[in-house]
């Protein structure tokens, strides 16, 4: 491989980042790096370029490092998967998805570059990567920890989302939900999806809204089964003119929106 590795470097920590394309590109292994800050940054590279190898946190929001792993796993040409953090509990689960090491923060050089060595003859082995292949929807369900256990909640089960902070509340039928995410990452991931801004902190669901209200004051309110959602001034014409297009598509719900 004279050309050197391609390697896509995945952590949500800026530092620790940085810390991780510094080191790897100083290694003679390497030719280029590209960082991403989150998991869904670094499905959309892999979507869009071709990458030797990819050195991955755990620890992050919204999408965990392993299922990351295990998506990627899905394609039909992955790229190598090298897990980098500071926990050393998931080492069982990181080989048993494919990783071929596991390195704990802060990275040493040479154990960087023992990893390297292991990338370049899996490299060899394979010949250059292929086309990037599709990957399924990564956030068709957001995983929630609560007391030590983890649950899925689908989005199609959440009729709006509400800002607290770094995290979102989800609203659904069998209640709500805390994720660790800001609202602003989270519309962009689900605009595709049928969400759409209403309101600096709130997101909600066009197959949701059963009628838009006015409340005592003569703003506006979307009204959906778990309850009102204000709409700010700036929002409220897109608004009107997505739930027309949507009712003209017959994506609305059964009561559609007055």
């Amino acid at each position: 491989m004279p050309a050197g590795l391609r390697v896509l470097a995945v952590d949500d920590v800026p530092l620790a980042l940085e810390e991780l394309c510094r080191l790897l590109e100083e290694a003679p292994e390497v030719a280029e790096v590209v960082a991403a800050g989150d998991p869904i940054s670094a499905l959309r590279s892999i979507q869009a370029d071709r990458f030797d190898a990819v050195f991955l946190d755990i620890s992050m929001p919204g999408l965990d490092g392993i299922e990351l792993a295990s998506l990627l796993a899905k394609l039909s040409e992955p790229p190598v998967i090298v897990f980098v953090t500071a926990h050393e509990g998931h080492a069982v689960t990181a080989y048993g998805i494919g990783a071929i090491d596991y390195l704990l923060k802060p990275v040493r050089a040479d154990r960087l570059s023992t990893a390297l060595a292991k990338v370049v003859r899996m490299a060899a082995a394979g010949g250059p990567p292929t086309a990037p292949s599709p990957l399924p929807d990564a956030l068709a369900a957001l995983p929630v920890e609560t007391a030590g256990r983890t649950r899925y909640v689908r989005r199609d089960d959440v009729q709006f989302v509400e800002a607290n902070g770094d995290y979102v509340r989800l609203h659904t039928p069998a209640g709500t939900h805390m994720v660790r995410m800001p609202i602003s990452r989270l519309e962009e991931y689900w605009a595709g999806h049928g969400f759409t801004r209403v309101h600096r902190g709130y997101l909600v669901a066009l197959s949701a809204i059963r009628e838009l209200r006015s409340d005592t004051v003569g703003g506006l309110l979307a009204h959906t089964d778990l309850g009102d959602v204000p709409v700010s001034r700036r929002h409220s014409r897109e608004l009107r003119e997505r739930l027309l297009q949507a009712a003209r598509r017959g994506e609305l719900g059964p009561t559609g929106a007055g």
